[in-house]
């Protein structure tokens, strides 16, 4: 019997290509929505979903009762309902740092335009202002700060490594001595590091302990001329906070990849500050990870398939 793998949501022919290029050969590709008729109409035999997640709650699983894998391209994970997960008895497994790199890419990139203030110096030059008077600052020397050190934290660490930064972290897990030399960083506590860094970059996942990690203590505890970049989740960075800390210049600027809301409404507070760079939740998505990501969910799947236990795994099982 083929297996029953739920495509979701629909993405473009391009890359629909690209799945079924990678789809093992026993397998049935539906691709559907969820929630529409389509869905509906596979649920009842769908025994692994791959893709992104959308409404994926407890009537998800109560309409895919032979599922044995949620299986997601991306690596955030918070719109999943963890608690029916695990009550349908079903592993959420992330891709498996599929998109580190091109996350990583886009952290040092908002780096970069926060301390040279890019798109100030852009809309300068087509307002006909040559010059201004923007103040930009050199990266080096600077003290980079990294809120999570997992797959994404040690690419930008070793990416930052290249601008002769200097790199501290803080993480719940503590990399071994060894492993903190080889990657050029130290472990230094939570408040230390927002007391002493020039850049604060978060990279952690969303979940009851992250949620609202930087509000108005923490900004209080940076430096003037620090930095925040944000391109993990939205609320793990309290927005009204973050407003008056960059409106009354209590820390120099942001870099925002994901936001609260999303899409944001027109009129959001931050929009009108010049001090913030921001783009669309941009960063995890690249044309060459879609390749990445299918290749390590239809590996996993297949793993599941043959009876061996999923990798990547973010949710617990166990009853509580």
């Amino acid at each position: 019997m083929p297996l029953k793998i739920l495509f979701s949501p629909k993405q473009s022919e391009e890359i629909v290509a690209i799945a079924r290029s990678l789809a093992p050969p026993d397998c049935e590709l539906v691709i559907a929505d969820v929630g529409t008729p389509e869905f509906q109409k596979a649920a009842p035999e769908i025994e692994y979903y791959l893709g992104l997640a959308r409404k994926l709650d407890a009537d998800f699983f109560r309409a895919t009762p032979k599922l044995k894998l949620l299986q997601l391209l991306s690596a955030g994970y918070d719109r999943v309902d963890m608690n029916a997960a695990r009550m349908a008895g079903v592993p959420v497994s992330n891709n498996g740092g599929a998109n580190a790199i091109a996350v990583a890419e886009h952290t040092m990139m908002l780096i970069l335009a926060t301390l040279k203030r890019l798109v100030s110096l852009h809309a300068n030059v087509v307002a006909g202002n040559w010059r201004g008077d923007a103040k930009v600052y050199e990266l080096s020397g600077k003290t980079l700060g990294i809120v999570g050190l997992g797959n994404i934290g040690k690419k930008v660490a070793r990416r930052a490594a290249a601008f002769d930064v200097d790199i501290q972290y803080f993480d719940i897990a503590r990399l071994t001595e060894d492993q903190e030399d080889a990657l050029g960083v130290r472990f230094v506590l939570f408040d230390e590091l927002l007391k002493t860094s020039d850049i604060v970059s978060m990279h952690v996942p969303l979940d009851a302990t992250t949620r609202s990690m930087i509000s108005t203590r923490e900004l209080a505890l940076m430096k003037k001329s620090a930095v925040l970049i944000n391109t993990c989740r939205g609320p793990v960075v309290d927005e009204n906070a973050l407003h008056e800390a960059l409106k009354h210049q209590k820390i120099l600027a942001a870099g925002l990849d994901v936001m609260t809301q999303e899409p944001p409404k027109p009129e959001h507070p931050l929009f009108a500050l010049p001090n913030v760079t921001l783009t669309p939740h941009s960063a995890g998505p690249t044309w060459e990870n879609w390749t990445a990501r299918f290749r390590n969910g239809f590996d996993n799947i297949q793993r599941v398939a043959a009876g061996r236990p999923a990798k990547w795994v973010v949710n617990d099982l166990k009853e509580e």
